[in-house]
C-alpha cells in the first residue's frame, strides 16, 4: 500500500493561535516540532502496518514547516514554497489512500484558527457545495480514485470531513473551545492517539470510497471585502458576480478549479487596507 499525506499546522495539538503556526513569532519553534512528531507518529504507524511508501507534503504556510531529520527514514517529503498544486502536490494515482493530517475547519465555521487558505476568504464552493482545504483537497484525491482514509486535526475539522466522507477515520487532538482556545492532548497522547488512529484507517480502506469532483465544476469563492473580489477577478476567465464579492470560474475539471484557487487567493491578498 503506498499512502500520500499532507500536513497541516493549524491542527496539531496544543497550537491554538498564531503565534503557533507564523515563522516570526515566539512559539513557532515550538510548534513546528509537535507538528513534525505528530506527523512522524502517523508515518511510523503506516509503515509499522504494511505501507511500502510514504510521500509526505508539507501543507502549511511556506510549507518548510517539518524536520526532515526527524522523520521515518523510509519517508518521502516535499518541502518549500510554490507548488503548483500545493497542499495536494505529488497526490496521484499511484497512491492507494490519502492522510490529512494538522487539519482545521473551514472558512466561516466553527474550528480552531478556522479558515480557507487564506484569512479573506469567507466561503469555497465546489457547485453547491461548500468545502475549505479539506474538501477541496479530498476532490483532488478523488480525481484520481483516491480516498481519503484518515483526517486528523481538532473535532470541528473532524466532523467536516466525516460528512463530506462516509466511514472516514478521525483522529481529534483537540476540542475547539473558541477559534483560538482549545482543549487539547498533550503530545504524548496525541502520538498514541495518532498511531491507533493511522492502523484503524488501514484497516478499515475498503469501507471508504474516493470523494468523486463533478466533471466541469464551477468554484466560487466569497471574499471578505470588495477589493479583494476585484483583485481576485483579474485571473483570466472569472468572472465577477455583480455587487457582490463573489467570483466565479467555470472549470474544465477539479485539477483547473484547484489552480485557479491558487491564483485567486494569491490575487486577492494584494489589497491594501488603508
Amino acid at each position: 500500500m503506498n499512502v500520500y499525506m499532507s500536513v497541516d499546522m493549524e491542527g496539531i495539538t496544543g497550537l491554538v493561535d498564531h503565534t503557533h503556526v507564523s515563522s516570526d513569532k515566539h512559539n513557532y519553534e515550538r510548534g513546528r516540532i509537535i507538528m513534525t512528531e505528530e506527523a512522524n507518529a502517523v508515518v511510523t504507524a503506516a509503515f509499522d502496518s504494511g505501507c511500502k511508501e510514504v510521500l509526505v507534503n508539507d501543507s502549511h504556510s511556506q510549507m518548510n514547516n517539518l524536520l526532515i531529520e526527524k522523520l521515518h527514514p523510509e519517508t518521502k517529503l516535499i518541502s518549500g514554497g510554490v507548488k503548483p498544486y500545493s497542499m495536494v502536490q505529488g497526490l496521484d494515482e499511484t497512491f492507494d489512500g490519502a492522510f490529512f493530517v494538522g487539519y482545521h475547519a473551514r472558512a466561516s465555521m466553527k474550528g480552531v484558527m478556522s479558515h480557507s487558505m487564506i484569512f479573506g476568504v469567507r466561503n469555497m464552493y465546489i457547485n453547491d457545495v461548500a468545502v475549505g482545504e479539506l474538501g477541496f483537497n479530498a476532490y483532488v484525491a478523488g480525481y484520481y480514485g483516491v480516498p481519503v482514509l484518515l483526517v486528523a486535526g481538532d473535532d470541528q475539522a473532524a466532523q467536516e470531513a466525516e460528512v463530506l466522507i462516509p466511514n472516514v477515520t478521525t483522529a481529534v487532538v483537540k476540542e475547539t473551545i473558541s477559534r483560538s482556545v482549545a482543549k487539547s492532548l498533550t503530545p504524548e497522547k496525541s502520538i498514541q492517539l495518532l498511531k491507533k488512529k493511522t492502523e484503524e484507517a488501514i484497516h478499515n480502506k475498503k469501507k471508504v470510497q474516493p470523494l468523486t469532483p463533478p466533471e466541469h465544476p464551477t468554484l466560487r469563492i466569497e471574499f471578505a471585502n470588495y477589493g479583494q473580489a476585484e483583485w481576485a477577478s483579474l485571473m483570466p476567465g472569472t468572472i465577477h458576480e455583480v455587487d457582490t464579492t463573489i467570483v466565479r470560474f467555470e472549470a474544465r475539471d477539479i485539477l483547473e478549479a484547484y489552480r485557479a484557487m491558487l491564483v485567486m487567493t494569491e490575487l486577492a491578498m494584494r489589497t491594501t487596507f488603508c
